[in-house]
């Protein structure tokens, strides 16, 4: 057996003995259970861990079909499906790896990655190191990369909840209704949703917890042999690394969480939606300015009000004629949206938008449209939507009222309509769930944890601003960098050397400022030159004219 080990783990290993007072059989364990048999999660999560911690990663080439080249391997770290019957149903949680580039004595440990979501993959990661990305080769030198797909995700017990081809379908239904009868059918599908939930995935549902994800990121270190973990989170990632943080504080080695979540109990997870809805029109509104600046590259209007209205004009005819038959309003929303999330989604959908505008259709249905034939890909989105659903309706008791949706989004509407009924349809099916819903952790710890870096751009449209605020506040000792006047999600994947000296100075040394920091923002989007406005391809810099690749994409929706 290939274990991790023989990496030369600089971290202490559970001792035996730890391990072996924790591998409790089921008759020691039951002294210790309720009157229903079930023990408390904290003492499942010890038990999961320390069998970790016995059997160790058998480490191998990853499957093919993975698509991970080599030295990546792949492996499964084993965890209860409900960490209060630890000896019950099992699960295997997928994870992969590559060793540290530099020498015995230059290794740190394991760094484990979340990119958010819910639904998001880490799988991923490790591959910053094989395609050499130049913000994370001091890092490599240290630290095994590894990555994992979130129960429920991918490799990991993946859940369903319709049909992949089916969810791709398009054209949809236009998010923004016209009528009551429009609500009407908006809520059916929702509601429809939610019974294919449990349907496919109800063995799952109860246990689709964020708290039961950090339990899992947990058993994961312990697996990995490492007394503390390492930890780089963003967007939801931020909000399972403050629950593993609360949950597991004098496990926590380093952590960096980046483009924050508002962890405060009452935001998760309805008000965090709604409070996305005004974020993005702020987003929308500066992608729009600067697309009036730069009016003698795309044409599409000089000022904000004009560039709406040709939105809008775009909106309204795809709606009463889908392009191609199958790019309507919904899907009109999915692709625009980039912009608002990532600067360097500015030019590309300023682009297509502008191609549209000088009368290449095709252009914007070949950016949007779905491909039916990609199986694989199709069912892949189905999952990480299936997952987004599930977390988000398990972790919190959402409104069961229609009215109170109604009249929470209509009034939102009015001043914050780019997202706002999109996002609300998205969300709907947590109204009628068939699950278990919990109640939020209370999110801190004041004693135990060492400085947490929180990393923030100050428009963001994804994770608000005022979420990185609140959990630096909750963060005893916590450190927070602001990216001043930026408004991209996921800010340590960005060129900024004030940001990326200080993710470096932390991972390596654990040092953090005496005080908060803010940075200038990284490289603003760059328009291409006139005569290129009606290509899709772009003269500007490579960071703020190409989109992330969509598995490095934070995706809090």
């Amino acid at each position: 057996m290939i274990r991790n080990a023989a990496l030369g783990s600089a971290a202490t290993l559970i001792t035996g003995t730890l391990a072996a007072s924790l591998l409790l059989a089921p008759p020691a364990a039951a002294a210790s259970a309720g009157s229903d048999g079930r023990l408390p999660e904290a003492l499942g999560v010890q038990i999961a861990a320390a069998r970790a911690a016995r059997t160790g990663i058998d480490w191998k080439d990853c499957p093919a079909d993975w698509g991970f080249e080599k030295p990546i391997q792949c492996g499964w770290v084993k965890v209860p499906l409900d960490y209060a019957k630890p000896y019950g149903k099992t699960i295997d949680i997928a994870v992969d790896r590559i060793g540290s580039t530099g020498t015995k004595e230059e290794r740190q440990g394991a760094l484990v990655y979340n990119p958010g979501g819910p639904g998001g993959s880490g799988m991923r990661f490790p591959r910053r190191v094989t395609t050499k990305s130049p913000l994370w080769v001091n890092t490599s030198k240290a630290y095994d990369f590894v990555g994992f797909d979130p129960r429920g995700v991918g490799h990991s017990a993946p859940i369903s909840c319709i049909d992949p081809q089916e969810f791709v379908k398009a054209p949809k239904a236009d998010p923004v209704p016209d009528s009551e009868a429009d609500k009407r059918a908006q809520r059916k599908l929702a509601a429809e949703y939610a019974d294919g939930c449990k349907e496919r995935s109800g063995e799952m549902l109860p246990h689709m917890t964020t708290p039961n994800t950090a339990r899992d990121l947990d058993v994961i270190r312990a697996g990995l042999g490492e007394k503390k973990l390492n930890y780089l989170g963003v967007s939801y990632g931020t909000y399972l690394g403050g629950v593993y943080a609360t949950l597991f504080p004098a496990h926590v080695r380093r952590m960096i969480v980046d483009s924050v979540v508002d962890p405060s109990q009452d935001n998760i997870w309805y008000e965090a939606n709604l409070g996305q809805d005004v974020s993005f029109q702020m987003r929308w509104n500066d992608w729009q300015d600067w697309v009036a600046k730069n009016d003698a590259v795309f044409h599409l209007g000089d000022t904000r009000a004009k560039v709406e209205a040709k939105w809008q004009e775009l909106r309204a005819k795809a709606k009463a004629k889908p392009l191609g038959g199958i790019v309507g309003p919904a899907e009109l929303i999915g692709f625009f949206q980039g912009a608002p999330y990532y600067d360097s989604s500015w030019v590309p959908v300023a682009q297509t938008f502008a191609a549209w505008a000088a009368g290449d259709e095709q252009a914007l249905i070949d950016a949007i449209a779905p491909d039916m034939t990609d199986i694989k890909g199709n069912a892949a989105s189905e999952n990480g939507n299936a997952v987004y659903t599930a977390v988000e309706c398990a972790d919190a008791k959402w409104p069961t009222s229609w009215s109170k949706w109604d009249r929470d989004n209509s009034k939102l509407h009015q001043k914050y309509p780019f997202l706002t009924w999109s996002n609300a349809w998205m969300n709907l099916p947590c109204a009628t769930w068939k699950a278990k819903q919990s109640t939020p952790i209370a999110v801190g710890a004041k004693h135990g944890l060492p400085p947490v870096l929180i990393v923030q751009s100050e428009r963001d449209a994804a994770t608000p601003y005022k979420g990185a605020v609140e959990l630096h506040r909750r963060l005893a000792g916590s450190r927070l960098i602001t990216e001043k006047s930026a408004g991209s999600h996921g800010v340590t994947s960005l060129l900024n050397p004030c940001i990326n000296t200080r993710v470096d100075a932390y991972l390596l040394t654990g040092k953090v400022d005496a005080k908060d920091v803010t940075c200038a923002p990284h490289a603003t989007p760059v328009a291409p030159a006139p005569a290129a406005a009606k290509s899709l391809s772009s003269d500007a810099p490579a960071e703020s004219s190409v989109l992330p690749a969509p598995e490095e994409l934070p995706a809090v929706r």
